[in-house]
């Protein structure tokens, strides 16, 4: 049995080939629209706005860019940003919401844990924390809460 709804196919040929039918109609694979190309922008749900700017501004040290529609957008390394926006259900996630790429994870956790950032600590489906880091599947990894109990972490690709 096809994990595919039932009526969708695709003929593979060439890139400029690509073609997918539904029952609504044949359509292109690729062109402008595909999001391959597209910056993704991750959103961090926050309860208490100010509370969580505190956290992301101080302890974190991101920079504002711009308030916008309640929420803030930080600017992050390589052009890269990230929407903090006030929800009720931020914080409810059990998976990580973000993390950051880094050089030397050791590194980052010495100087956020210096500011105030208090790091889980895991031992639990193979992932075990030393000093706040694990290493496992290719990467170190360390994972924080924010202020309002969103999940997010730095790793390093090794």
């Amino acid at each position: 049995m096809s994990c595919f709804p039932p009526l969708l196919t695709a003929r593979w040929g060439t890139p400029s080939d690509l073609r997918y039918t539904s029952p609504i109609g044949t359509y292109p694979i690729g062109g402008p629209t595909v999001l391959k190309d597209a910056a993704l922008v991750p959103y961090i749900p926050v309860s208490d706005v100010a509370r969580a700017r505190r956290f992301y501004e101080l302890k974190v040290g991101l920079k504002p860019k711009e308030e916008y529609a309640g929420g803030v957008i930080y600017e992050c390394g390589e052009g890269s940003w990230v929407f903090m926006y006030p929800s009720a259900g931020a914080g409810t996630s059990k998976a990580s919401t973000a993390f950051w790429s880094v050089e030397d994870v050791a590194a980052e956790v010495r100087e956020l844990k210096a500011r105030g950032v208090v790091f889980e600590e895991y031992d639990m489906h193979g992932i075990t924390t030393v000093n706040s880091i694990a290493t496992a599947g290719g990467a170190k990894t360390a994972w924080f809460k924010d202020s309002e109990g969103n999940i997010l972490a730095i790793s390093q690709r090794l």
